[in-house]
């Protein structure tokens, strides 16, 4: 079955499954089909997001346990709605709550469960859980050797963890050196993991190991639990996290549509690049909709203005920006350091193959060819098998080739690797490489773009999303079309996500954030007249300015993104809670940019000073900043709800199942996690829905404490399962607009048979004050087929018959959503 519109709730903090219940029925009311829940299986004790499962066949007892969960359930069965999981094949957690990974440390590979983990055999097991080296903390009295008060069995502890000893291995004889040196493992310094690790980390995580899926028995043990709720009509639907981390996404897609059969519904966590698409023959409904927020981008961007505000940014900065040389940066860095081990990995397996094919060539060739293309690959990955690459991702590696310059006997070598064209002696060891040089990928891009690139280029904060090309490019509204209407074609049933738990800040902060492009010039002068107004807490240091230019841009960016609408400036209490907040982030934010301080090497002295200047932002003695703040931010916030309006209704009425993220059915500020992950205040989100009708339009403080987005959610929302066909296969059709305000609307139709949707939206309003100027002496062109009938407005309830031409001048509302009556 597929959902008519999905709600993500993110269980832990506090959220369990008897909380979850008594919510069903505002969820029901609001027009939600089905709760997709945040990994609900057994994780590591305090976890905040369950993504570091310990048990993937026991429901967490920490939210609720089993009895908890099928109350949940009964609830949402009772309600008529559907149930969908997040669930993590990728990784488990490598705490020594995970039975089958302690069980690994204490037997090595003599476990049943070695096998279950991404690990090489040939070395020790690496266990990167030390503050120093081994050596150190044995030196500082940090390790131990104690008894199991339960077992007798001896451990060798390291403050409060105890590593099981492989049997046999203990001797009162030895020392703790030798024996910690008889263990299949060795414990090191957490700083070796990127150049020593033996196992395959969730990205840079080595709190997570990767899980051995393609396996059948580790398939079939990981998913025990699962497949009986599936089987049991539980649970509807999976969401699959990092899908791309799995050695064969395909094979394991395959695999579990045969488990689950054809009715469940599966998306994919999958990150496309602009122009790329899901492969054709994964057996899901989509993706869980990174790119729809790539594609809001291309209509509510002001493409005209977009430059102006990089020239202010560049002379704020006084440097000019090449984002590509940027991008070239990020991805050396995480190449070279982050990813040392897997990338050392890769040319050890080139090198040897290289070897065994008499081929010629220094190690030092062979690693810059890699290295190389590595940096410039452009998609997350390829999905090449043990045979090779498919004939669409060959196609793709030539065009990678031919933009890189290094020794083409070097880039050859890699390419016959890669395409299997091997001696079958040589096949095992090209299979392997493969499939290693398509798990780096994927990883590497998330951590050069999103973790670094994103954190450091911030032109256009709006812009550095989750799915976001990392280059410039322009932006137009006939793209936005066609990529909808590409949506239609590949997947109609894929999520329509515009916040998750990922996003680096909530939809309506991105809604507010595109305004910088429509008034450039404005947005320049209020940041040189704060800059001036707080330059008494810069500070001069040895390594430069603190804050610098660049992340003073940043600073009060972000903070015009998180600022909320209802937010009086001498609200002391609410600006203790905005500065709480905000601190996390930035320090967040200059870690993961890795230039003044880094999650490895940390400057203490730049962070401090740069918490500080924030601090100083935020406090109520700064009282002439902040009145000031607050004024000069009201057209941008107006302007921003309007975005957020507009962006509301397009996802609510695209090709695809609208996702809901917890709270974000009102205004959602957030900035990145753990930020965007708290709980909302649901007690206003139920009063607030139950209060709600057309008239929260014309009230001003509806529209700041998110009710009147509320209200066309739900409006919209229980409409959907009334006109299923509609909605899913429905052709999207833009309509023609003229006048004063063409090239502020975004108009378009979905027509199946003789259903039809006529959907109006601002874009670009920022010198807009008057909402009833919206549309004046504008008109737009019905089509043949859909003039002559009689449409329902949704909003206001009228209906009327629609001409040929339809005159916007005397609509008194934002938007206008019209639907052919019955």
């Amino acid at each position: 079955m597929i959902p008519s519109a999905t709600y993500r709730i993110q269980f832990r903090n506090g959220m369990t499954f008897d909380r979850v219940a008594a919510l069903v029925p505002y969820l029901k009311d609001l027009g939600i089909s089905h709760l997709y829940a945040s990994p609900v299986f057994t994780a590591t004790a305090g976890s905040t997001h369950g993504y570091d499962v310990t048990n993937p066949n026991e429901i967490d007892p920490a939210i609720g346990g089993r009895d908890g969960f099928d109350r949940m359930a009964a609830a949402l069965k009772q309600a008529g709605m559907g149930l969908i999981l997040d669930i993590v094949p990728n990784h488990m957690s490598t705490s020594l709550e995970n039975a089958w990974w302690r069980d690994v440390i204490e037997y090595g590979q003599q476990s049943r469960y070695f096998r279950y983990f991404d690990i090489d055999g040939s070395r020790p097991l690496t266990l990167p859980f030390l503050g120093d080296t081994f050596e150190a903390e044995l030196e500082k009295g940090a390790i131990d050797i104690v008894r199991d008060t339960v077992t007798g069995k001896p451990s060798l502890v390291y403050y409060d963890t105890a590593y099981p000893l492989n049997p046999g291995t203990y001797s009162e004889e030895k020392s703790i050196a030798e024996l910690h040196e008889a263990q299949s493992w060795r414990l090191m310094s957490w700083r070796e993991a990127p150049k020593q690790l033996s196992w395959r980390r969730f990205f840079e995580i080595i709190g997570l190991v990767g899980v051995r899926v393609e396996d059948d028995a580790v398939f079939d043990d990981t998913h025990r639990l699962i497949l009986e709720l599936v089987h049991a009509g539980v649970v509807d639907g999976l969401r699959i996290d990092h899908v791309d981390g799995l050695a064969d996404p395909l094979g394991y897609l395959q695999r579990l549509r045969e488990k689950t059969g054809p009715d469940c519904y599966i998306t994919v966590e999958k990150i496309l690049a602009k122009g790329e698409q899901l492969p054709a023959d994964w057996p899901v409904s989509g993706t869980t909709g990174y790119e729809f927020i790539a594609s809001l981008a291309e209509v509510l961007v002001d493409d005209d203005n977009l430059s102006r505000l990089e020239t202010i940014h560049d002379e704020t900065l006084g440097i000019t920006v090449d984002r590509h040389a940027e991008l070239r940066d990020a991805k050396g860095l995480m190449t070279d350091r982050n990813f040392e081990g897997e990338f050392t990995t890769l040319l050890n397996l080139a090198e040897d193959l290289a070897r065994r094919n008499e081929v010629a060539l220094p190690r030092e060739e062979i690693r810059h060819a890699l290295r190389e293309l590595l940096i410039a690959f452009p998609v997350y990955r390829t999905y090449g098998t043990r045979e090779g690459l498919t004939p669409s991702d060959v196609a793709l590696l030539n065009r990678v080739v031919a933009s890189v310059e290094t020794s083409e006997a070097a880039l050859s070598l890699i390419v016959h690797i890669l395409t299997g064209d091997l001696p079958e002696d040589c096949r095992e060891s090209a299979a392997l490489f493969r499939t290693r040089f398509q798990q780096l990928t994927g990883p590497l891009m998330a951590k050069s773009v999103e973790d670094t690139l994103f954190f450091r280029h911030n032109l256009e904060l709006a812009l550095n999303e989750v799915g976001a090309d990392p280059t410039p490019r322009a932006f137009s509204l006939s793209r936005f079309h066609q990529d909808m209407r590409i949506r239609l074609a590949r997947q109609p049933d894929a999520l329509l996500g515009t916040s998750t738990h990922d996003t680096k800040r909530g939809e309506d902060a991105r809604a507010r954030l595109y305004t910088l492009t429509e008034a450039p010039e404005r947005w320049g002068d209020n940041l040189a007249r704060w800059r001036q107004m707080n330059q008494t807490q810069v500070r001069f240091l040895n390594d430069g300015t603190a804050p610098n230019a660049a992340d003073t841009w940043m600073i009060y960016q972000a903070l015009a993104g998180v600022w909320p609408a209802t937010l009086s400036p001498d609200d002391a209490d609410g600006l203790k809670s905005l500065e709480e907040r905000f601190l996390g982030f930035l320090e967040k934010a200059l870690r993961e940019a890795k230039q003044r301080t880094d999650w490895i090497d940390s400057n203490e002295s730049y962070e401090s000073v740069v918490l500080s200047y924030a601090r100083h932002l935020l406090s109520p003695d700064n009282a002439l900043f902040l009145q000031d703040f607050s004024e000069a931010m009201q057209p941008f916030i107006r302007a921003g709800l309007m975005n957020s309006l507009s962006q509301t209704v397009i996802k609510l009425t695209a090709p695809g199942v609208p996702d809901i993220y917890q709270g974000s059915e009102a205004l959602n500020f957030s900035l990145v996690d753990p930020d965007n992950r708290r709980e909302p205040d649901f007690n206003a989100l139920v009063h607030n829905l139950s209060a709600a009708d057309a008239t929260v339009f014309d009230n001003p403080a509806c529209w700041r404490d998110g009710r009147v987005k509320q209200f066309v959610t739900a409006t919209l929302l229980r409409l959907r399962p009334h006109y299923d066909a509609l909605f899913r296969y429905g052709d999207w059709l833009p309509l023609k607009v003229s006048g004063e305000r063409e090239e502020n609307l975004i108009v378009y139709a979905r027509v199946k048979d003789e259903e039809a949707l006529i959907v109006a939206v601002p874009r670009l309003v920022f010198d807009v004050t008057d909402n009833h100027q919206l549309w004046v002496n504008t008109t737009v062109a019905i089509p043949e087929e859909l003039a002559g009938k009689r449409y329902r407005d949704l909003f206001s309830g009228e209906s009327r018959i629609l001409q040929e031409t339809l005159d916007l001048t005397s609509e008194k509302g934002c938007v206008l959503v019209l639907l052919t009556c019955e």
